[in-house]
């Protein structure tokens, strides 16, 4: 089978190794166009660029597949189908109607649930216990293609979205192998998706990583696994700043702290929250490197009753 793979990030390697390490023909790589990345926002290669590059195969990073001159450049590959993971782009009818098996997308959860672009996130920010990865063949509704396969996936307790989308980039890669096998093979089917336990996952935002420290300690805890590595969780120090927050230990033990007040110890920071408090892990002040909280509050040195979340002079224990 000669399979075109698109995908940009990170999450899209394991696949992309899968493939290139399988009987199948991988005859070309659409990635998005090079962008500014890292602190210094310098302009950069996506990762499956570099990958694609460095095994010799051409690459076509085009800004949008609306134009003719796109759609040429795909169909002069040859591909029988195409492997799509995290690619970042919408397929226009156009393009769908390209490679005689069409686009096979790997998605990282089990569809229905969490259509869209974060269902990661989504399915940490909600506490469920168990995901999976979904391959299915691309439509032009978000995510409603017929499945190919699913894998599970159980949510440890104390998972970020970056621990469990790594464990499911590597599990999911065998999925899509085995789908592209069975295609191959003639004796995979898709199979509609059930209208019921629809739910939809849209890119969390920067804001979404604001915490709030009046919220019950389960749901602080869940936003800031939810966020990291990316949005971000964050907060705002007692003099305003932003301050980014790395994941929590929820303190059941702790009930006498109000939401958002600090407690500075030699060896931890306790920070109260609607229910209990939690214990901060490791924080970054702005502009600065991540550091344990406790480091971080010596330096700080919070005044008795001070809060983060809140603006300077305010006590009514909302975030800001």
């Amino acid at each position: 089978m000669r399979v075109l793979f698109a995908g940009t990030p990170e999450v899209a390697l394991p696949s992309l190794d899968a493939l290139l390490a399988s009987p199948h023909e991988v005859v070309g790589v659409l990635t998005r166009p090079d962008a500014p990345a890292g602190r210094g926002r310098h302009v950069v290669p996506s990762p499956v660029r570099v990958r694609a590059e460095e095994a010799g195969l051409p690459v076509l990073t085009p800004r949008t597949l609306r134009d003719e001159e796109a759609l040429r450049a795909v169909a002069d590959l040859g591909a029988d189908v195409a492997a799509v993971v995290a690619y970042g782009a919408l397929l226009p009818p156009a393009a769908l109607e390209l490679l005689p098996h069409g686009w096979v997308n790997l998605h990282f959860s089990l569809l229905p649930a969490w259509r869209g672009a974060a269902p990661v996130q989504h399915a940490v920010l909600h506490g469920d216990e168990v995901t999976g990865a979904t391959t299915f063949r691309i439509t032009e509704g978000l995510d409603e293609g017929p499945v190919f396969g699913t894998l599970t996936e159980e949510i440890r307790p104390r998972d970020t979205s970056g621990d469990l989308l790594e464990r499911l980039s590597r599990a999911g890669a065998g999925l899509l192998l085995a789908t592209i096998d069975g295609i191959a093979a003639g004796r995979l089917v898709a199979v509609p998706q059930p209208p019921d336990g629809v739910s939809h996952a849209p890119r969390l935002t920067p804001e979404d990583g604001r915490v709030r420290w009046s919220h019950p300690a389960q749901a602080v805890d869940r936003r800031v696994r939810a966020c990291t590595p990316a949005p971000g969780a964050w907060t705002t120090d007692p003099a305003g700043a932003r301050l980014r927050l790395g994941p929590v230990l929820p303190r059941p033990d702790v009930t006498d702290l109000a939401p958002g007040e600090l407690r500075a110890g030699k060896r931890e920071v306790l920070v109260g929250t609607g229910t209990h408090a939690v214990e901060l892990g490791e924080v970054a002040a702005a502009g600065k490197r991540a550091m344990p909280a406790a480091d971080w509050a010596r330096g700080l040195r919070p005044e008795p009753g001070a809060r983060l979340g809140e603006a300077p002079g305010s006590h009514d224990g909302s975030a800001s």
